[in-house]
């Protein structure tokens, strides 16, 4: 019986990787079915990738009540990815024929391989494209899954952090909030006044307060200032002072304040206070992590919307600076490597053009993915809108090493490529140039030289007049 390792490392688009790139690869699962078993139904959603490690898998299609054979798959082939790019439910039926074992990579780890080997998502993206029987299809849908793609990896990194800082933050907030209770059931059984007490509920609003006027502190001051509070915790027997002291210091508390604090309680209690009002600082300070985390994932969902016009079947009207801010947050985790500075170069009041969002977000897409990789890693690019002569024009510009005059004449042709050999197809300046002009009736032209290259579109303005 083969192990998963070796299945895997005689699969094509595993063959070439490092062994560490492959332990990114072996972050799945296995799975063992009987003949007769079905793995997936029309209609289930895709929930990974699969390899078929040992036995034969076939698919069928109901054709007028009739199950139809599709496709068999045997040991070493596999599955699941075109379906997690596109996000569309499966076509059809899988069943085993023979006892099966898959090797599994659920949809979190498949985007995970594609974001550690980049040449395993070139691979899938061209044998996607061998499965399609129109070449002039194929053209269309390659370029599509490169954007998808490219979108894909991108939301995946942009929201590998938020979603991380969500689970960190809501795991130690349940220790956070326990102790808080049992700090407070402490603090409850002092012997204090009605007005004591008042004073001690109105600290961490009093902290709040404190926090919003506090100025920025430098590492230096910070650190100086944590070492004071502790010290002043300790002198008061405060249990675990130096763990408290960051916490009060970021709030904006210092010594100086804790003394006026300790005047205004009994002998004795500052301590405990203190040690309450701390970790409900804490418990604050998570939670305001979990909103900030989960408004951010809320915005890159709306930017999904907005790149994909999910939320709309055939649109007319498209809003151009919105595709244009969407789609530079698809490709913020490119924008972040190295030192690429983003100058967004927008007319007010920009009016809307007549198209398909959809398509000229793929557009958006290629040109400023371009522009990412002349400028590799260190520059300038200037996305600019403006509208003339009845028309909104786009510029994306970069100032990068410029693109030569035979290569210039050349740029728009099919598979025309100057990038090496599995990163470029040549097929993304060929598709923005048939959305633009074939698809929208407009034009695209560039001008280049060293220093100063510029792909401008331009585009009908919606007519005013329109019913």
């Amino acid at each position: 019986m083969q192990s998963v390792t070796d299945v895997l490392r005689q699969v094509p688009i595993f063959t070439q990787l490092s062994d560490e790139q492959l332990a990114s690869v072996e972050r799945g699962s296995e799975v063992r079915l009987n003949p007769g078993d079905y793995v997936k139904r029309a209609g289930d959603p895709p929930e990974g990738f699969y390899v078929v490690i040992e036995g034969r898998i076939e698919w069928t299609s109901k054709v007028r009540g009739q199950d139809v054979f599709v496709q068999g798959l045997a040991a070493g082939e596999f599955w699941g990815h075109e379906l997690l790019v596109t996000g569309k439910p499966y076509p059809v039926s899988g069943r085993a024929v023979t006892p099966v074992r898959l090797y599994v990579l659920r949809t979190d780890d498949f985007w995970r391989m594609l974001s550690d080997c980049p040449s395993i998502l070139r691979n899938l993206v061209a044998i996607v494209v061998e499965r399609f029987g129109n070449l002039g299809e194929a053209e269309q849908q390659h370029a599509k899954l490169i954007s998808l793609g490219t979108m894909a990896a991108g939301l995946a990194h942009e929201l590998n952090n938020p979603a991380a800082a969500v689970g960190r933050s809501a795991h130690e907030a349940r220790g956070t909030f326990r102790e808080s209770s049992a700090r407070a059931i402490r603090l409850g059984a002092l012997e204090m006044s009605p007005e004591d007490r008042l004073v001690v509920a109105g600290l961490p609003e009093e902290a709040e307060a404190r926090a919003e006027n506090a100025g920025e502190l430098d590492l230096l001051e910070r650190s100086d200032l944590e070492d004071e509070v502790a010290l002043w915790l300790e002198d008061r027997g405060v249990e675990e002072a130096w763990g408290l002291s960051p916490t009060l210091v970021g709030a904006g508390l210092d010594a100086a304040w804790l003394d006026e604090l300790e005047g205004r309680l009994p002998d004795g209690h500052v301590g405990d206070v203190v040690a309450w009002l701390a970790s409900e600082l804490a418990g604050d300070e998570l939670l305001r992590e979990i909103g900030n985390a989960s408004t951010r994932i809320s915005e890159l969902v709306g930017a999904v919307k907005s790149y994909s016009y999910m939320d709309k079947t055939a649109s007319k009207e498209v809003d151009v600076h919105a595709g244009l801010n969407s789609t530079l947050i698809m490709l913020g985790h490119k924008l972040k490597k190295g030192d690429v500075e983003v100058v967004r170069d927008y007319q007010k009041d920009l009016p809307p053009v007549c198209g398909h969002g959809g398509e000229l977000n793929q557009v958006w897409t290629n040109l400023i993915d371009n522009a990412i990789d002349a400028v590799d890693g260190h520059g300038r690019i200037t996305v600019r809108t403006a509208s003339e002569n009845g028309r909104v024009l786009v510029e994306i510009a970069d100032d990068g090493p410029g693109i030569p005059d035979d290569v210039r004449e050349r740029i728009f042709d099919p598979f025309y490529t100057t990038k090496d050999v599995g990163k470029g197809t040549g097929l993304g300046l060929d598709i923005s140039h048939r959305v633009v002009v074939e698809d929208h009736k407009g034009d695209i032209r560039v001008l280049s030289k060293p220093g100063d290259t510029r792909f401008q579109v331009r585009l009908p303005i919606l007519p005013r007049d329109r019913p």
